[in-house]
């Protein structure tokens, strides 16, 4: 990776804030704790970091190598999605979950389809207790589409134009979104999970990768009045999309919002990370959990269903006892599993 990627450290205090954000959601609290916001946070984190990632190459080499790029993901994401898979496979066999599985469910999953299968045709006969791996699907999709595009665009022009392609395919999905919505009448699962109706979310990321990165360009020159301004400004827009409870709302302007709103939070968490609001994110032990973030999304819905299931007790023990549980698993994974194959691609393909 990058070095001036590497030092920003609070981006794994950012994936430590989602995928608790999901985790508190999924473990009993859904009603407070919106844990779809934390999926939404690791969309525009993925699209910034990937977008900064080749910009570095781009600037520091003149081209993008589409090897490099898809063997850095099969590295990184390949291993522990299987062996979440595996596990859970194992334990449907074993008869510790619903063992209605069918062959077509599971492909689905292993070739990253999960969003559309779960569309179409429910959670009924997937693996157990991972329909979280829609969210990968759709990450998995941006990944396959997404170098290709910006290779393209950076060929033909700036970056601020690139910027302003990206900008004008955010509002083709949120108009997209409005027509499913207003003109179809299509699900609310639809547009939550369909890679067609969510890429936005990853694309604000994407934008500010391209222009006003606060790595690669140095940040924006105004006043720290203005940050703070616009920094309050983006909290009340989130928590006007968490209260504001109209479905054909959510359903179509809360992601678009959300996604111009993290704009200036990311911004700010980089480029004023020593700041009062940020500091925290640099702190180890946040830091540590963002490190086993990708492992913990993973297998903390299947903790949690073999938790409940298997000790029952009050929501407060099932959510520590799982959150516990977790951590050591994904922590178990870290270090045996992910930053072995990270060494490997190291040795192999650098």
């Amino acid at each position: 990776m990058n070095q001036r990627i590497q030092k920003i450290a609070s981006l794994d205090g950012i994936r430590a804030v989602a995928v608790m954000i999901v985790f508190l959601g999924h473990a009993g609290l859904e009603r407070i704790v919106p844990g779809g916001f934390g999926v939404t946070i690791f969309f525009f984190l993925s699209g910034y970091l990937i977008t900064t990632l080749m910009r570095a190459e781009l600037d520091d080499t003149g081209g993008i190598s589409y090897k490099k790029f898809y063997l850095r993901r099969i590295y990184r994401i390949f291993p522990p999605l299987y062996i979440v898979l595996v596990i859970a496979l194992i334990l449907a066999l074993a008869g510790l979950t619903k063992q209605d599985i069918w062959g077509s469910a599971v492909l689905a999953q292993v070739f990253h389809l999960t969003n559309y299968y779960l569309i179409y045709a429910g959670d009924s006969h997937i693996l157990p207790n991972t329909t979280v791996l829609w969210s990968l699907a759709v990450e998995e999709h941006y990944y396959l589409l997404f170098p290709v595009l910006f290779s393209f665009l950076t060929g033909k022009m700036s970056y601020t134009r690139t910027a302003y392609v990206l900008i004008f395919l955010c509002v083709m999905v949120l108009l997209w979104r409005c027509y499913l919505v207003y003109g179809l009448g299509v699900s609310e699962i639809y547009v939550y999970m369909a890679t067609d109706a969510r890429i936005d979310s990853i694309i604000f990321g994407c934008i500010m990768g391209v222009i006003y990165n606060p790595v690669m360009d140095g940040g924006v020159p105004v006043s720290k009045r203005t940050e703070i301004t616009a920094l309050i400004v983006s909290f009340a827009v989130l928590i006007f999309s968490f209260l504001y409870r109209s479905q054909e709302f959510r359903d179509t302007f809360r992601y678009t919002l959300q996604g111009i709103a993290l704009f200036p939070v990311f911004y700010l968490a980089i480029k004023r990370n020593n700041w009062v609001v940020f500091s925290w994110l640099n702190w180890k032990p946040i830091r540590a959990m963002g490190m086993i973030s990708y492992t913990f999304y993973l297998s903390h819905t299947l903790v949690i269903g073999q938790v409940d299931k298997v000790f029952g007790g009050q929501i407060a023990e099932r959510m520590v006892l799982s959150f516990l549980i977790t951590v050591l698993f994904s922590a178990l994974m870290y270090f045996l599993v992910e930053k072995k194959f990270s060494v490997l691609r190291r040795k192999m393909h650098e």
